[in-house]
């Protein structure tokens, strides 16, 4: 007993008695309830939290810039409800110093409650990333689909048009922290609401870890199909964890909008198609969505939201709408420009490859989307990406007749 007394008061000594091993075992499993769910045990808190404060001196993500010893101190011994820890939410941003491309977040959220809970560092990791947001800030929700103006591309320019968003179940924690059991609670739940749609959004389920060859084959051909994360972001946020358990792609059978289950967020929801029509694409989209909110409340559950951070999803940078607006688009004159960069950024743009946040682009195409995601309305934010886009094809369109471009470009840049 003399060990089990020794461990208990948290004194670091050697463990002389006959079984003190099992004796530690045994104390740790009554007193640390969460670390079997989440893979990991509360034994650092027997060190003071500067033994245990992240080398983060030459990292380049927002949570390193926001960290500081202090916080540290305040949040390490903190857990949520369910057991998520502060050193879970920041392990992604300490495992991953930069990014070729990006500014990375560096941290995410175990479930609903670690936004509350780790305030002290989540709230100024979205301020900065979100260009500015108060705690005292209310998050506007829109999505009526008749108020878009234009939103008809070119489409010698403009290949295809998305709209994709997440939500997240209340009641169970995200990808990075939740149990098989929680995971597979939201395949059968968003699953069972899908099943309810009908006309043009009826469709069919199809589970990673089940489908056929050829499915699985027709899916890759459809661009539709997301295999394990191979992105070191993803994988130390530990989001590929029981892959494929429980995760599956579900689509309508016009193929048009789809819904991923379980990959980053609980559910991602993309309407998409090619060409350049994209207040289709955006219809589609608050149609298809609305209906989906509705199914899944009838069942008993509904979204995470709250009029602070809009709707909840796993990575602070997509709060709020969670909306991502974009095109792949051919701008081969304008790319050149060594003004590109700046104009995008004065239109609240991004660009990226059409591969994904991680390629670059190639042969002039680009993945172009509305940077803002929080403080912003799903109506204002796909505006700002069609009234933007519609000018860098005007720019591209007076570049390909040798003509110059200055006063087309924002002020400011």
């Amino acid at each position: 007993m003399a060990s089990i007394r020794m461990i208990a008061t948290g004194k670091i000594t050697a463990l002389a008695a006959v079984g003190a091993g099992a004796a530690s075992m045994w104390w740790l499993s009554k007193h640390n309830t969460h670390h079997a769910r989440i893979g990991t045990t509360n034994v650092h808190l027997r060190f003071p939290a500067s033994s245990n404060y992240p080398d983060i001196s030459k990292h380049n993500n927002v949570m390193a810039d926001c960290l500081t010893p202090g916080i540290y101190a305040n949040l390490r011994d903190k857990t949520t409800p369910n057991g998520w820890t502060l050193d879970g939410c920041i392990q992604t941003g300490v495992d991953n110093p930069g990014h070729p491309f990006i500014k990375t977040v560096g941290m995410v959220a175990g479930d609903e409650e670690s936004y509350e809970v780790f305030a002290e560092l989540f709230d100024p990791v979205i301020d900065q990333r979100h260009g500015g947001y108060k705690k005292t800030d209310k998050h506007p929700t829109d999505l009526d689909s008749s108020k878009i103006r234009g939103g008809m591309f070119d489409e010698k320019y403009v290949l295809s048009s998305r709209v994709r968003t997440g939500r997240c179940i209340r009641g169970l924690s995200l990808p990075p922290g939740c149990s098989r059991a929680e995971r597979r609670e939201v395949e059968r739940v968003t699953v069972d609401a899908l099943n309810g749609l009908t006309g043009e959004l009826a469709g069919k389920y199809y589970p990673l870890g089940k489908m056929t060859d050829e499915e699985q084959d027709q899916l890759i051909n459809d661009h539709f199909l997301f295999d394990k994360p191979v992105s070191p972001l993803l994988l130390a946020s530990g989001m590929a964890r029981d892959w494929p358990d429980a995760r599956g792609i579900w689509h309508n059978n016009k193929k048009n909008f789809l819904i991923w289950i379980n990959e980053e967020d609980h559910t991602r929801v993309i309407s998409m198609e090619k060409g350049g029509n994209m207040k289709r694409v955006f219809d589609r989209f608050c149609t298809g969505l609305k209906q989906v909110e509705g199914l899944i409340q009838a069942k008993g559950w509904e979204f995470m939201w709250n009029e602070h951070l809009g709707y909840i999803l796993t990575c602070p940078s997509n709060l709020g709408t969670g909306l991502r607006a974009g095109v792949h688009v051919k701008l081969p004159k304008l790319c050149q420009d060594s003004r590109f960069g700046n104009i995008l950024k004065g239109l609240r743009l991004q660009k990226r490859g059409t591969g994904g946040v991680d390629t670059e682009a190639t042969g002039g195409v680009f993945d172009i989307s509305n940077s803002d995601r929080l403080g912003t309305s799903e109506v204002d934010l796909v505006q700002c990406l069609i009234d933007g886009v519609t000018l860098l094809i005007d720019m591209e369109k007076r570049l390909e007749k040798g003509k110059r471009i200055d006063d087309l470009i924002p002020r400011g840049v």
